[in-house]
């Protein structure tokens, strides 16, 4: 049992993360009088703070701005007693109950449930012009985002499975997509690879191989107006640009797109829960219970939960993440109810044994 005296609060819940599972999941909780305390992390509202407008959420028939559907959700939950505050999980240790929650400014908490809710980050490059574009043309979700730039040249950045079918999706809104990958063989699977090809041939895709991004221009009022890349035979052509031996070979140029999507895949923020029984992936993610009926957000350790993109590595949508951050509050509230109905008949059980 942790002291006392090195614990700032105890809650029966606490939930990592305030994207749409962590929201949603404050609300259920709240609701059922779990009184959770909900920690905001170091990317206060996940991947929708990067999306400038959400047309797909339900409810919402003209859209509304990912900040907006955040900050609405936070006060939606507060509303209920949900209390969010700012911190990031540092680590779990689940080898006590109740389960001792350290931050990384050294605060500890203690909960008897855990909802890790804590998305996952999309892997980006570092080029010029990522940071005042992103949101404003450069996207990391094509599902999300295409349908802003119908009629416009797009260019995917990327050569693994997500990349394909997200260049595959964008045909459906674009004039053309280009898709543009370091190496000159793809990392995606046959039936990807053969899907886009079957657009290439429709004359939808443009593929440029050996080719990878270097720059992005436009502005947030007007978005994106161009792209840099730059072109070698033999693949990695960033590596070779400023190499002596090979900077005659490497070719840069402009292409003119209104759109440029990252599908260079995620990270799932999960390192707090390294040193626990929670079992992840070789890349992550959270492996839950799933299935049919109840307990589909549980984990490996009793009383913690999994919800959202931290867990769900391919839908990756607002509306998915909020339905599983629903699950895992309804879950963890029957997980409580259960330990505490199995510790009152301890008790009873101890008293009768007393009086014998």
């Amino acid at each position: 049992m942790t002291d006392s005296a090195d614990t700032v609060e105890h809650r029966p819940l606490i939930v990592a993360g305030t994207g749409a599972a962590g929201l949603s999941a404050a609300v259920y909780a709240a609701r059922s009088n779990l009184d959770p305390l909900v920690f905001e992390g170091d990317e206060p509202g996940g991947q929708l703070t990067l999306t400038t407008e959400v047309e797909n959420y339900l409810g919402f028939p003209e859209g509304i701005s990912g900040p907006d559907l955040i900050d609405d959700g936070k006060e939606q939950a507060e509303r209920f007693g949900a209390e969010i505050r700012n911190g990031v999980v540092e680590s779990v240790d689940d080898s006590e109950r109740p389960f001792r929650v350290e931050l990384t400014n050294g605060d500890v908490y203690t909960c008897d449930a855990l909802i890790a809710a804590s998305g996952a980050s999309a892997r980006t490059l570092g080029v010029p012009g990522e940071d005042e574009l992103m949101g404003y043309g450069l996207s990391t979700c094509a599902t999300c985002d295409g349908a802003f730039f119908r009629g416009e040249d797009m260019l995917v950045v990327g050569g693994g499975d997500a990349a394909m079918e997200e260049a595959s999706f964008l045909t459906k809104f674009a004039d053309t997509v280009y898709v543009a990958h370091r190496r000159e063989e793809f990392r995606a699977e046959d039936y990807w690879i053969d899907r886009l090809q079957g657009h290439v041939d429709d004359g939808a895709v443009e593929i440029m191989r050996n080719t990878e991004l270097t720059e992005i221009h436009g502005t947030r009022e007007d978005g994106v107006d161009h792209a840099r890349l730059v072109r070698h035979p033999e693949g990695y052509p960033k590596e070779k640009l400023d190499d002596p031996e090979y900077a005659d070979e490497v070719e840069q140029f402009d292409l003119d797109v209104g759109a440029v999507f990252y599908a260079i895949g995620h990270t799932p923020n999960t390192g707090y829960l390294e040193d626990t029984g929670v079992e992840l992936d070789d890349t992550g993610y959270i492996q839950t219970q799933g299935g049919v009926g109840g307990g589909q957000t549980k984990t490996g350790v009793p009383g913690i939960f999994g919800a959202g993109d931290v867990v769900d590595f391919h839908y990756q949508q607002a509306v998915t993440a909020a339905g599983m951050g629903c699950k895992a509050a309804l879950d963890a509230d029957q997980w409580l109810e259960e330990e505490a109905d199995a510790s009152a008949a301890q008790t009873t059980e101890a008293a009768a044994a007393g009086d014998d």
